[in-house]
């Protein structure tokens, strides 16, 4: 049951609003004043607050205003008899969700306090998400060789050179494109990634510069490619080995002149992104088959990052293990399961060509068909090995 306090000096007011909202089965708290409203913010779980501005010893933006300096923060939304335009957008600007005028229209007020309890709802819900994504895309392990890692993305993340990911398959190069955008400057914008093995060279230069309507068949309707989707963020050009030569010389383009153009379109577009790009195939023997531009590798490759096999990483086996364990039994909703020390040294005999990818699916399956305490006899059965 969502809790909401009401804070006005008018006992006539805080009784009527108390009557509505428990009829709306509201639990309803009650504060005389700011000092005390501010004190029943501390200790208790306030869902949302609905404040009068003109209050004795601490008026309505003065309790807003100190509570956004605490880690609990509920909804607002502010009630005066004596409002105006400023008042209304102070309020907004500290962070109230509406100024409802005194007398309160009753349906107009209900209608913001169920708003404003599903916004605090959708907010709760998108920190947890945060939490579980930036819980995934955690770069687990302290090995030398990933140590060198980050300290290259803590130098480079807040410039915005273009950084050229390499590395096999499987070994985490789109989360280092991740940890790169996560620390930018452009960490507010959008992260655009675009698999460039996985789109047929026809449609590729489609995908990433978009298109007009009737531009081809299969173009019904005007379409933004993934460079005017990453403006003001970063885009991320993950097999970029594989690209097409002809897009390869648009990629160029855009990198140099920061404009593109759709595909059937005459039109220069303005795109003010950031270039990461990651690949898996020795680029300079690339360009020496003629398969990939050597302009376009150097504008790509300001900065190098090569990502570490599991092999190279080995010793970060088991922190990796504990942190696959714990994602599965979240996701399934199960207890986390244990791994024995023995199966832990067996699992580092394997030789791991498939890396991170490949572990995580081997643990994956360990969880399903093995023990509740995973040992050397369930990674001999069934991790393949």
């Amino acid at each position: 049951m969502p809790k909401i306090l009401i804070i006005d000096d008018e006992k006539a007011i805080r009784a009527t609003l108390k009557e509505i909202l428990e009829y709306e089965k509201y639990e309803i708290l009650e504060a005389k004043d700011g000092e005390e409203g501010l004190e029943m913010i501390q200790k208790h779980e306030v869902d949302l607050v609905l404040c009068d501005v003109k209050m004795p010893k601490m008026d309505g933006i003065e309790v807003l205003t100190k509570v956004n300096e605490l880690d609990r923060q509920p909804q607002f939304i502010m009630i005066s008899a004596h409002g105006s335009i400023e008042t209304a957008v102070e309020a907004t600007k500290k962070g109230a969700f509406d100024f409802v005028p005194k007398p309160p229209d009753l349906n107009r007020l209900l209608l913001t306090v169920r708003n404003a309890l599903d916004k605090k709802t959708l907010v709760q819900e998108t920190t947890v998400l945060k939490k579980k994504l930036s819980k995934k895309m955690d770069m687990v392990g302290n090995s030398d060789a990933l140590q060198q890692v980050k300290e290259t993305i803590e130098k480079v993340a807040p410039t915005d050179a273009r950084v050229l990911i390499t590395g096999p398959n499987g070994t985490g190069k789109e989360l280092v494109a991740h940890w790169i955008h996560a620390k930018s400057n452009r960490s507010g914008g959008p992260f655009i990634a675009v698999n460039c093995a996985a789109i047929p060279s026809e449609l590729i230069e489609s995908e990433l510069f978009g298109h007009e309507k009737g531009s081809f068949t299969s173009a019904l309707k005007q379409r933004q490619g993934k460079f005017e989707q990453a403006t003001g963020g970063t885009l991320f050009l993950d097999e970029v080995g594989d690209m097409s030569l002809s897009a390869q010389a648009k990629v160029l383009r855009a990198l140099q002149e920061h404009k593109i153009t759709r595909v059937g379109g005459d039109k220069d577009i303005q795109v003010d992104v950031r270039v990461l790009a990651a690949t898996n195939k020795d680029l300079r023997a690339e360009i020496k088959e003629g398969r990939f531009r050597e302009d376009l590798y150097h504008r790509l490759s300001v900065i190098l990052i090569q990502v570490p096999s599991l092999k190279d990483r080995i010793e970060d086996l088991p922190l990796l293990v504990e942190k696959f364990l714990a994602e599965i039994a979240s996701e399934y909703g199960t207890v986390k399961k244990k791994v024995t020390p023995a199966a832990l040294d067996k699992l580092k005999q394997n030789p791991w060509t498939g890396n991170i990818r490949e572990l995580r699916n081997v643990v994956e399956r360990l969880v399903i068909l093995g023990s509740q305490e995973i040992n050397e006899e369930d990674v001999k059965k069934y991790a393949g090995y």
